[in-house]
Parts: C-alpha cells; structure tokens; sequence
C-alpha cells in the first residue's frame, strides 16, 4: 500500500504546481498584463522569464510538498515528478509551439529536472521525518 501514498504525493506536487500556475496566469490575464489564451510574444522577453520565474518557483514547492511527504526515499519521488513535468512540458510545448517563443519552451522543459533534484536533494539532505 506504500506505492499508493508514493503516487498521491507525486500527483499532489502535481496539482499544486498546476493550480499555483494556473491561478498567477488567470490572475495576470484579468488584470491586463498577460494576453488571454497565450503567451506574450517577441519584446515581451522581461515578461516571458517572469513567467518563467514563478514556475520555476511553484515548481520547487511542488517538488517539495512531494518529497516532504513521500513514504520513503524523498529525492526518488521528486525525481518521479519532475519526469512527469518534463513529459507533460514536452507535449505542451508541442501543443502550443504557436504560442511561444521556442526558447520560452525548451527552457521549461529544461529546468524541470535540475528544480525536482534541487527539491529532492533539499528534504533528503534534511534527514528523516522526525515524530512531534
């Protein structure tokens, strides 16, 4: 039954890393300074690494939360998330090659795995979970 836990920690890094982007997205689209249903496009570098910037950033919690509370083998599990954010980011930006500077796409599908071992190595590092 441990695999179990070992999903639904991945999966919940998962949904708090889509629901963080998501909610800064809809946010910025309603107040203006992101296009609603796409990404700015060329000139709009500052804005494309903010963007990326935030993700980076609701990527390490993500990662985190899912290393925090794996069963075992904390670095394992974020490692697991990061491969499925580097899955999902590659058919993203395949999806939307339209909608984005290309470089605005490698670059997300490249730091997803360096941010899951920086994560990882961060709660290993730590030791184990001590009982309160």
């Amino acid at each position: 039954m441990a695999w179990i836990k070992s999903v639904g920690v991945v999966v919940l890094g998962f949904l708090v890393i889509v629901i963080l982007s998501t909610i800064t997205d809809t946010v910025l689209e309603a107040n203006g300074v992101l296009p609603k249903g796409t990404l700015p496009k060329s000139g709009s570098e500052f804005m494309l690494i903010a963007i990326l910037g935030y993700r980076a950033i609701y990527s390490l919690i993500g990662c985190y939360l899912t290393a925090r509370l794996a069963p075992s083998r904390p670095l394992k599990h974020s490692l697991a998330l990061g491969i499925m954010g580097v899955v999902l980011s590659t058919l993203g930006a395949i999806a939307m090659h339209d909608k984005a500077p290309i470089w605005f796409n490698v670059v997300l599908v490249l730091m997803t795995m360096p941010l899951a071992w920086l994560a990882g190595t961060f709660v290993q590092s730590r030791g184990p979970k001590r009982a309160k």
